[in-house]
């Protein structure tokens, strides 16, 4: 996996869910995201939690939290995020262990990266993969 570069992301996909806890709980242990933060709302829903991978994260929560964005989020579809490692094989056979759903396998690509594709247990698409965008300066 691609180690912590410390700062701050640009960019962090946020996602919902039925079971926020099952899915920090995937996130973290089969496929090794760090748990930054988790806020509980009163009723013990998770209201926002975040998770680090590599320079990224990606915050989640409930899907009925009651939040403004759970509600503008309330007939949206799953996501598709992209994260960059390091060891795509060793990254897969962790997902595997731990009995996520693998879409597609590691496989090389033309454009000479490697990466597989997983599906999280409320159907959000997880590629992870070797290729890092670049931005130009």
């Amino acid at each position: 996996m691609t180690g912590s570069r410390g700062g701050s992301p640009g960019l962090c996909p946020t996602l919902l869910y039925a079971d926020a806890r099952a899915a920090v709980r995937q996130l973290t242990e089969a496929l090794g995201f760090r748990q930054l933060a988790l806020y509980e709302g009163e009723d013990g829903t998770v209201a926002h939690a975040e998770l680090a991978q590599g320079g990224g994260v990606v915050m989640l929560g409930s899907k009925d939290n009651g939040g403004a964005f759970a509600r503008a989020m309330r007939n949206a579809g799953p996501a598709g995020v992209y994260v960059v490692v390091e060891d795509v094989d060793a990254h897969h056979a962790r997902a595997v262990e731990h009995g996520v759903e693998i879409l597609t396998a590691p496989a090389d690509q033309d454009y000479g990266a490697r990466d597989y594709m997983a599906r999280d247990l409320e159907g959000n698409v997880w590629s992870f993969g070797t290729y890092t965008p670049e931005i130009p300066a």
